[in-house]
């Protein structure tokens, strides 16, 4: 599914067009067919990640990609949604970009070549490292509050987070299942995580 089949969009502006450089003129002569929000249409992309800079939340996500994790681009696509400051991917550079639906052109992502590159950049920014997984020890995200700065850290599908990743959490929680599965994908588990960020700490996004 292209970005252009996801969303049916707008045709071209009717009228005089406004006069306003946030606006790309050649989305207002052709019509804007991207995934964006309404208050966004016929911008420039460069206005809108501007637009949304402003007003970003506290927290960072990040997953660890060792196998080309084809989760990762969900979890882009949720952080995007949710509004996160930035994505980082830990391991290989490379990830699979279908699934953030061209979110990816409004998300702050960051490369860390390792586990040791990504904690000492959290503790440059002196960010606690929040695990999300469903290990011995770990909390219950239902009855926890996360905290308000913080960098939400995924493993991938199966092992989920490694041994060093796990080392260097500040804290770990898990998400309560009740099925017969062992686990849920780092892209579902990423939406429910980012949500109880809101929940606690986000006012009602912008009209």
């Amino acid at each position: 599914m292209t970005d252009e089949q996801y969303e049916v969009g707008v045709g071209p502006w009717q009228g005089d067009p406004p006069d306003d450089p946030r606006y790309d003129p050649q989305l207002l002569a052709e019509g804007d067919r991207r995934n964006v929000v309404d208050r966004y249409r016929y911008w420039r992309r460069e206005a809108v990640v501007a637009d949304l800079d402003l007003r970003r939340h506290d927290f960072h996500v990040a997953i660890e990609n060792w196998q080309h994790d084809m989760n990762i681009g969900t979890v882009v696509r949720n952080a995007n949604a949710f509004l996160a400051a930035e994505v980082h991917i830990v391991g290989r550079r490379r990830w699979n970009r279908r699934g953030a639906m061209v979110t990816d052109r409004y998300q702050h992502v960051r490369h860390h070549e390792s586990i040791d590159d990504f904690v000492a950049w959290a503790g440059q920014h002196d960010l606690p490292l929040v695990g999300i997984d469903n290990l011995p020890g770990s909390r219950p995200l239902e009855s926890s509050t996360l905290p308000r700065r913080c960098v939400l850290l995924f493993g991938q599908e199966g092992p989920g987070l490694s041994d060093a990743a796990r080392a260097a959490c500040d804290q770990l929680f898990s998400i309560a299942q009740y099925g017969s599965t062992r686990s849920i994908n780092a892209g579902v588990a990423s939406g429910i995580a980012m949500h109880a960020w809101i929940r606690a700490h986000a006012g009602p996004p912008p009209d």
